[in-house]
């Protein structure tokens, strides 16, 4: 049993009705739905009996745009939001087209292109054991910085000095579990799943934030705690306290993919028990 901090509560106290009446689950990818860097098959097994249980699924991710592109074709999934609010893809699978929202053009994503691979160079040279993470080559709009992925893990003052180098430049930049990721723009997860939500499902988030449980587990996640009332953490969350603006009201026993699946039986059981309605026939 994990200590529960006195701020959130139990995912097995979240209220039947408010999983009853939900519309859809908005989950981050990374020790979140993953574990030690896996998927395991429960967490990706449950993305799908979440979507079959008539809700909409999406991913809301920091990793890249091409990852986003299979994230959307293959997984059960309505849609993904990716590079931490940079972009959004939707797959229809009866046209079989891919439909591709980003927060800026294809100009402006090429001049900050030039602007960030510059502070790339600079944030390797200062900070010892920083990498260009892995995934950058699939990356459109940010600068992702691995300090713990595949590297060895860097200390906590590291990240703050990674951090630093881009809002000395004037680029946002958030923290993940396993990355710094930064960019040249106004945006984060939160204002692209409103866009994204409003576009394609005509959604409007200020009316209806309490009919979507988010799941996270780390500070670039703290916009979506802040804002969904009935956000929901895996366990690991407990360890970037004092690290984030805003907590989840709910926190999962379990870690990583663990948690997420159960957070999902919460959400699954209240549903089966009330038969409710699916959110697409009424679309």
């Amino acid at each position: 049993m994990v200590r529960i901090i006195e701020s959130m509560k139990s995912v097995a106290e979240i209220p039947r009705d408010i999983s009853q009446n939900l519309i859809g689950v908005l989950t981050d990818i990374d020790d979140t739905i993953t574990t030690d860097g896996r998927l395991p098959a429960a967490a990706y097994s449950m993305l799908e009996r979440l979507s079959d249980a008539g809700l909409l699924v999406i991913p809301i991710t920091g990793r890249p745009a091409g990852w986003c592109d299979m994230v959307a074709r293959f997984w059960p999934v309505a849609g993904v939001v990716g590079e931490n609010g940079a972009l959004a893809f939707r797959y229809n699978h009866e046209t079989r087209q891919m439909k591709r929202t980003f927060m800026m053009d294809d100009a402006a994503r090429n001049e900050n292109r030039k602007k960030l691979n510059e502070l790339a160079d600079a944030i390797v040279d200062d900070v010892k054991g920083a990498a260009v993470a892995s995934d950058q080559l699939y990356r459109e709009a940010d600068l992702a910085i691995d300090f713990c992925e595949d590297v060895p893990a860097l200390s906590d003052d590291d990240v703050e000095r990674i951090l630093k180098h881009f809002h000395d430049v004037g680029a946002v930049a958030k923290a993940s579990s396993i990355h710094v990721n930064g960019w040249f723009g106004d945006w984060d997860k939160l204002s692209m799943t409103r866009k994204f939500l409003m576009e394609e499902f005509f959604i409007d988030l200020e009316k209806d934030k309490d009919r979507f449980i988010y799941c996270g587990d780390s500070p670039n996640d703290s916009p979506m705690f802040g804002f969904f009332p009935n956000a929901c953490g895996v366990a690991n969350v407990q360890e970037f306290v004092g690290r984030m603006e805003a907590l989840p009201a709910f926190v999962a026993n379990a870690r990583g993919g663990d948690g997420f699946v159960e957070i999902g039986e919460q959400i699954i059981a209240a549903r089966t028990a009330n038969q409710n309605t699916n959110f697409f026939e009424g679309t």
